[in-house]
């Protein structure tokens, strides 16, 4: 049912790619070296979602408008899927190590152009080129890394670069605590991106290409001069008798990627199953609101109701954290228990989760602190909000309600008693905001607040614990080792495109979707997608722990696709290879 298992695979790679460290820390080398593409990646998504908090503060029209916060988050998006599809088809044309190159460059440009923006269009800007380089990055690193691995661990070794990718989310939000008393906050937040990726263009310069594009590009005595380097002298030629034959079928197939079609990719049966798995599960990475929590994290926080932006980038600091640990679980159970196992389980918890954030934030927004005519006449008058000074039925108020009160914006000032107590109803401007502070109140104008906060805390905690190990890591593992060599630059390209397009589609919807159906419903939404994928992962993804790159194209050949799972036909290579 979860595919075949080759015979010199076992469950040790964890404890093996440690060993490698101290054996021959050459492969570690590359692995980390390529693996700073997923830390720039991780990074950009974590720093925008504390920095963002400042970015209002400094151009009030941010502030204002909600469509323009999400154009600053996505159009780093918007460049990653451009980047990723141009990825692709630079990876087959220059190489995997010139991709990366590229990717770099483009990266420290976009961080210079943010940190010294004068408006939000040149952030903006700064924001596609950022988008361009981490495009290239997300689906280029791991393909490096898998090229550049030995079989028996090359799971663990490609998962070094989705915990690069959470431990990038987890230094940006470290930075980001930094920097919120340093002058210029957000310019710093986003202009030290520019770091890793300079280190990461001085350490590729010194590195090869990946050895299997060299063989395929027929430098074999380049390729087989680095494949002696990674492999144990007695795997050195059977290495290299594989990649012979994927090059000899290339050859007799004519399928040369820089001529492929999109025609001939869907008529490869096993391209075509290869795909269905792979844009499957990049598509579901992103639609199971993964993005909405990197994003968005300390906005959510103050959704559940706690008003401070250091206490939001605090806290968010613990789910950045708790996401590089299930990156490093990953990294020890993808070659003991498999691909597809670590997928559904992730998918089950990610389910639980949603479920839970959604009760919490249904029992938040409807039982949020009323609103007090005697708290807000303590106020001058004309600090009053407008529609609330107007209302017929002021008496029925609560916090909610002024929140969403537009003209123009308002905002809650707690009580000083009790911040659940009866509060008052403010024109939101700096001036009301610091009276409120000057009575030592606490000022709300994106959550109420709640006895609920920390269990949405807990639910955000849960969701990262169990999406971390499985959707975080495994849907790039897979794309790196699905698809058989001739089509892989293409293929990954697509794929990455296909993650970049639903990571877009999200980050710009999430903020409307709660101001329009509320924050409850959002989440509901994301976990009813999450039951979809699990579906889809027990009837369309394979199994391909265990097998050499180049014989995971004979799997797919030899696997049918039917309702349920994928099932084994009965062929005397397959039963062979069956553990």
């Amino acid at each position: 049912m979860e595919g075949v298992v080759h015979p010199g695979t076992d469950t040790s790679a964890f404890r093996d790619c440690f060993s490698l460290a101290w054996k021959n820390p050459y492969v570690l080398r590359l692995a980390f070296s390529a693996g700073i593409g997923g830390l720039l990646f991780g990074y950009d998504t974590g720093v925008i979602s504390g920095a963002l908090l400042y970015i209002r503060d400094d151009f009030k029209s941010v502030d204002r408008k909600t469509v323009l916060q999400e154009l600053i988050v996505s159009m780093a998006v918007a460049g990653a899927i451009v980047g990723a599809a141009i990825g692709g088809w630079m990876n087959d044309r220059f190489g995997r190590r010139s991709t990366i190159l590229i990717a770099d460059f483009l990266f420290f440009i976009g961080a210079v152009i943010m940190a010294s923006a004068p408006n939000p269009t040149v952030l903006i800007v700064g924001r596609f080129f950022v988008g361009l380089g981490v495009g290239m990055a997300s689906m280029t690193s791991p393909l490096y890394i898998s090229e550049a691995s030995p079989t028996k661990i090359r799971g663990a070794l490609v998962s070094t670069n989705g915990f690069l990718i959470t431990g990038g989310q987890f230094l940006s939000y470290l930075i980001n605590l930094g920097f919120t008393k340093a002058p210029g906050t957000w310019r710093w937040m986003l202009g030290i991106a520019g770091v890793p990726a300079l280190v990461q263009f001085i350490l590729m310069l010194l590195l090869p290409e990946s050895p299997r594009w060299l063989y395929r590009k027929g430098r074999e005595e380049e390729a087989k001069a680095i494949l002696r380097k990674i492999y144990p002298a007695h795997d050195v030629e059977s290495e290299i008798q594989d990649l012979k034959e994927s090059v000899e079928i290339e050859i007799r197939e004519k399928g040369g990627s820089e001529k492929i079609s999109i025609t001939k990719l869907l008529k490869t049966k096993t391209v075509r199953r290869g795909l269905l798995a792979g844009v499957g599960l990049q598509v579901f990475q992103q639609f199971v609101g993964i993005n909405t929590v990197m994003y968005y994290s300390p906005t959510i926080v103050q959704l559940a109701g706690f008003a401070s932006n250091q206490t939001a980038l605090l806290l968010s600091l613990v789910t950045s954290g708790l996401n590089a640990l299930g990156s490093i679980v990953s990294i020890y159970f993808i070659d003991r228990t498999g691909r597809k196992k670590l997928l559904i389980f992730s998918l089950c918890g990610v389910i639980i989760s949603l479920g839970l954030l959604s009760a919490v934030f249904h029992q938040t927004t409807s039982h949020s602190p009323m609103i007090s005519k005697t708290e807000t006449s303590h106020f001058k008058a004309n600090y009053t909000c407008p529609d609330y000074s107007l209302a017929g039925n002021s008496g029925t108020w609560d916090c909610m309600k002024c929140l969403k009160a537009s003209s123009p914006d308002c905002g809650f000032c707690a009580s000083t008693t009790n911040k659940l107590w009866p509060g008052a109803c403010l024109v939101s401007n700096d001036t009301t905001k610091k009276l409120c502070h000057g009575e030592h109140r606490l000022w709300y104008t994106r959550g109420c607040p709640s006895q609920y906060g920390w269990l949405a805390l807990i639910g955000l905690a849960l969701y990262i614990i169990f999406f971390s190990p499985g959707m975080g890591t495994v849907p790039w593992i897979v794309n790196s080792e699905i698809y058989p060599l001739r089509f892989r630059g293409v293929c990954g390209g697509i794929a990455a495109t296909a993650n970049w397009i639903s990571n877009l589609i999200v980050a710009q919807s999430f903020l409307s979707l709660t101001q329009a159906i509320g924050t409850s419903w959002t989440f509901l939404i994301f976990g009813a997608i999450s039951v979809v994928a699990l579906l889809f992962v027990l009837i369309c993804v394979p199994e391909t722990k265990g097998l050499p790159i180049e014989e995971v194209e004979k799997m797919l050949e030899l696997r049918a696709l039917h309702f349920r799972f994928w099932e084994k036909r009965s062929d005397p290579l397959e039963k062979n290879q069956t553990a």
